[in-house]
């Protein structure tokens, strides 16, 4: 009855939602295979439980499950990309990476080791937060396979303070912290979104030291996705790059369910755009973090992040086709 689609290239697909209805089956992102039920896979969807870096709301070590719930709608072709991502490629589940809630510094290592292990053999990752911490050690995890990281970064927030409450690894500090430890290719880095109130003018300079250049919130009624696809692609290149979305980068009215809202933000088009502007890029990993189901309603933030989970895949299948 819960037999998966096994595609005419041989991968197994989602269960069949034609079958068997959405509100049934698999709990897996998308009602994909787990990874004990295929011989090999070449992208996986893992869940990242950890919020213990968070500095205002908590909950969004609910994240993943609330993601794969919202997932549950999603069908086998992208007609926006022209691809079917679970077809040409090997899509999993990967589970959980159990990170440990109590030690930070502890829950790092766990993650790297994680993301170490299933990007192996240029496998990509698809990481469903958690806090933004959780973007530290991946990048460590991509950089010891890839070299330094283009990183482009959806967010309302700049993410690249030093330290809160002296505490030096938050969600407010990861790229900070990647930029230090010599993660990030700084002629290559962008933010995309940033908006609302800083500390100080310092901000700015700081986060433009580290090489980071910024397409704020307000200039995408003058840019259009368009043009911010263009900004993006040039600093890009051909450098290896990781795409980290915080969701709230998008406006709370299409994501109330995260942790620091910030308003006017970005619409779930224009983000979902933007993400299938990737394609043809050398996109190593990507994630989709800050999702916390306690404010969710109607699991508009779920769907959200579900559906730019679903643009990624669909990325490393055009790339790989």
């Amino acid at each position: 009855m819960h037999e998966p689609r096994v595609n005419d290239g041989g991968t197994v697909g989602p269960v069949d939602g034609l079958q068997v209805p959405r509100f049934a089956g698999h709990s897996t992102f998308a009602r994909l295979p787990r990874r004990e039920d295929v011989e090999a896979f070449d992208v996986a969807v893992v869940g990242v439980p950890f919020d213990s870096g968070v500095t205002y709301r908590p909950g969004a070590r609910f994240g993943p499950s609330h993601i794969r719930q919202g997932s549950r709608l999603l069908r086998p072709y992208n007609p926006a990309l022209d691809v079917s991502p679970f077809a040409g490629v090997q899509v999993v589940d990967a589970g959980d990476i159990a990170a440990n809630p109590f030690s930070i510094e502890d829950a790092l290592e766990q993650i790297e080791a994680g993301v170490r292990e299933l990007s192996a053999d240029g496998r990509n990752v698809v990481l469903l937060g958690g806090d933004h911490t959780v973007t530290l050690p991946a990048l460590r995890a991509l950089k010891a396979q890839h070299g330094p990281i283009a990183l482009v970064h959806f967010d309302a927030h700049l993410d690249t303070w030093d330290t809160y409450f002296d505490a030096p690894f938050t969600h407010g500090t990861p790229f900070r912290r990647a930029w230090q430890e010599g993660l990030l290719d700084a002629d290559h880095t962008m933010h995309v979104g940033i908006r609302g109130s800083l500390y100080s003018r310092d901000d700015l300079a700081d986060d433009a030291s580290m090489g980071f250049s910024i397409v704020p919130a307000r200039d995408l009624d003058r840019l259009g996705a368009d043009g911010v696809v263009e900004r993006v692609r040039e600093r890009v290149g051909d450098a290896p790059v990781y795409i980290s979305i915080d969701i709230d980068v998008l406006d709370p009215g299409f994501a109330p369910g995260t942790g620091t809202p910030e308003a006017g933000g970005l619409t779930s088009r224009e983000l979902l755009e933007m993400v299938r502007g990737f394609a043809g890029a050398h996109v190593v990993g990507a994630d989709v973090v800050e999702v916390s189901p306690p404010y969710d309603h109607a699991e508009i933030t779920a769907i959200a992040a579900a559906n730019l989970a679903y643009e990624y895949c669909s990325v490393f299948a055009w790339n790989r086709r």
